[in-house]
């Protein structure tokens, strides 16, 4: 009689291994292993090998180019972080926290849609039909076309896709979906993996746009097997506090255009809807205090003018907290340091507090300069100027180096009334702002 196999798999990533292990060796989970039946273990060898089959290698030249068709979502903010619009086929990942927007937005892009003539499918795991129509009465998403299915079977979707020609279809959520041929629970590694294998094979054979909602885990990921995004043509994340009005939608992945596009939301009383005259929006330049200072961040290709704000205060504890909100807490490590190092300013024995007002997370350099102006004015107890911005990268050594983006990013400025620069050197074309050269962290001191 044949020795019965055993095989445990990792419910965080996948990682399948012969013998129970208290920690994955692949992601550093604990308490993570299940044991696989025989025929969970036949799914994940059918899954692991699908793309294993022989195939001809063909010459690049030989390749003929196809052109990516798209259409649109009628959402500007939407369209522009899928580079362009919806391209049938595809698949997309959609997470965020909960009441994010996420089942909201694509509501209102679902009747958006149906608007035009395509067949639009709905189906939700976590809600019923009714709670979808009075979402719908209140975004005003009554199409002819919009069809609710409440449904958590795989099979029972894949149905009523042979029933009638959809063009595009929402899955909300993953994690609620559950295969029949499968005997795990929904969320489950193997359900969530063969659900999406499954579901990306029905849009590249029926060229239909498949969304899936995805919920996130507390460290802020899909939650999941990690190969849930490599199997997606897109993964967007939601970014944003569930109380504030603004959201941020922000690419991560993308095969059909870049990943660089934000798009901006706004949550009104009919539901999300893209923003408009945002320029304005992460900065208040009615109030004068210390502790605040100006820059502008390119996100893709859109300028935007943040607000950084800093609070120095006495720490009363043998360890100083250092804490940033949008802002790399390393990286405000490495600017204190600076500080401490380059002008001599005692902050060992003060807490330092950083925050991007909007909500926005600054992930690229050039708001280093701003970030060091904000703590010396809180620290100094000196208000700055609203009328004035900083845009520079702070190097180890002290100096203050150029960004990329620089003439749009004066555009902007200029058409938010700013006056006042501080660069590492002068811009390559004419503005009528005031330039003021700052190449190192030492003559922003002379500034004040």
């Amino acid at each position: 009689m044949a020795k019965k196999k055993i095989l445990f798999e990792c419910q965080h990533c996948g990682f399948t291994t012969p013998k129970w292990m208290g920690k994955c060796t692949n992601c550093g989970g604990w308490d993570s292993f299940i044991e696989l039946n025989e025929h969970q273990q036949e799914v994940v060898k059918q899954t692991k090998s699908s793309s294993s089959r022989s195939s001809k290698a063909v010459s690049i030249k030989a390749i003929v180019e196809t052109e990516v068709y798209r259409f649109s979502s009628l959402d500007q903010e939407l369209d522009g972080v899928l580079g362009g619009g919806v391209v049938p086929g595809s698949l997309t990942l959609i997470g965020g926290s909960p009441g994010v927007g996420k089942s909201t937005l694509l509501l209102k892009v679902a009747s958006n849609i149906a608007s035009t003539g395509k067949n639009v499918l709905y189906v939700t795991g976590e809600e019923s039909s009714g709670q979808i129509k009075l979402r719908a009465n209140r975004l005003n998403s009554n199409v002819e076309n919009l069809y609710l299915l409440n449904e958590i079977r795989l099979e029972q979707v894949i149905v009523e896709l042979e029933h009638k020609e959809y063009e595009f279809l929402i899955i909300d959520s993953i994690q609620t979906m559950y295969s029949e041929n499968i005997s795990s629970a929904p969320g489950s590694v193997t359900q969530v993996r063969q659900i999406t294998f499954e579901l990306m094979r029905i849009a590249k054979e029926r060229n239909i746009a498949i969304f899936i909602i995805g919920h996130i885990t507390k460290e802020g990921s899909i939650a999941g097997p990690r190969v849930l995004e490599h199997m997606v043509d897109t993964v967007l994340y939601f970014e944003g506090d569930s109380s504030q009005e603004l959201r941020i939608l922000r690419g991560f992945k993308n095969r059909f255009g870049p990943t660089s596009e934000i798009g901006v939301f706004e949550m009104r009383s009919e539901g999300l809807v893209s923003a408009t005259n945002i320029s304005s929006r992460f900065f208040n330049r009615n109030s004068k205090q210390a502790g605040s200072a100006l820059t502008v961040v390119m996100e893709g290709s859109r300028p935007i003018i943040l607000e950084v704000q800093a609070l120095v205060s006495e720490s009363h504890t043998p360890n100083s907290k250092r804490q940033a909100t949008g802002f790399d807490n390393n990286r405000l490590n490495m600017l204190l340091a600076l500080l401490e190092r380059k002008l001599e300013i005692p902050l060992s024995g003060y807490d330092v507090f950083i925050n991007i007002t909007g909500g926005i997370k600054i992930t690229e350099t050039s708001a280093d300069l701003a970030v060091l102006a904000a703590i010396l004015s809180s620290f100094r107890n000196r208000a700055i100027s609203k009328e004035t911005i900083f845009i520079g990268e702070v190097s180890l050594v002290g100096d203050v180096r150029e960004v990329f983006g620089l003439d749009a990013r004066l555009k902007e400025a200029k058409m938010q009334n700013i006056t006042k620069v501080l660069l590492s050197k002068k811009p390559l074309e004419k503005t009528p702002l005031k330039i003021f050269i700052v190449d190192e962290v030492s003559k922003l001191l002379e500034w004040y």
